[in-house]
């Protein structure tokens, strides 16, 4: 990915935080899942840990993930 975001995230995460300062990761993959997201995007959110996630934690997680997936 190496700072390139990741297809469709960016709006799912204006989406989903609206309303609520913290989201599950469950509830962010189904939502992501609705949204008929692409592949990539699907398998690094749902790779994300169980828990509730500020949106820039989600962001930052998903940074990390594709730094480590680089290195």
């Amino acid at each position: 990915m190496s700072g390139v975001p990741l297809p469709g995230l960016e709006e799912l995460l204006d989406e989903i935080y609206v309303a609520d300062e913290r989201v599950t990761r469950d509830e962010i993959v189904r939502r992501a899942t609705a949204a008929d997201l692409p592949a990539e995007t699907l398998s690094r959110l749902d790779a994300l840990p169980e828990g509730e996630y500020e949106r820039d934690e989600v962001a930052e997680s998903i940074r990390l993930m594709s730094a480590e997936r680089d290195a």
